[in-house]
């Protein structure tokens, strides 16, 4: 499966399109809060951290989640990743642990996930 950057919105079937042809229930999703875009589609968050980076993302910016498109919007977001551990910006769990990233985080995705 290829990675892709999303930049303007997707719709729901799609990314459950995405889910089912990778891991079933869910999609690992890295999330550029600067540039309000996200990396779907990887086999690892690290993959699509990279990829985030070779197009001009920094790499404080990005975290890492996955997105279960059948739950409801109020569960679908799971912030994990070991791309999230980083003791230099407080941040020392796989989580997301700053609930101010973690609301920009869903609202960029509610922008890009129709």
């Amino acid at each position: 499966m290829t990675i892709k950057i999303i930049k303007e919105a997707i719709s729901k079937e799609e990314l459950s399109d995405i889910a089912k042809n990778q891991f079933g229930d869910f999609v690992k999703v890295v999330v550029d809060v600067e540039k309000e875009i996200m990396a779907i589609g990887g086999e690892l968050h690290a993959d699509e951290e990279a990829l985030l980076i070779e197009q001009g993302s920094r790499q404080e910016n990005l975290w890492g989640i996955n997105i279960y498109p059948e739950k409801s919007e109020e569960e679908w977001i799971v912030f994990d990743s070991m791309i999230n551990i980083r003791p230099s910006q407080n941040n020392k769990s796989r989580g997301v642990e700053s609930l101010e990233i973690q609301r920009n985080i869903r609202d960029i995705v509610n922008k890009l996930i129709l």
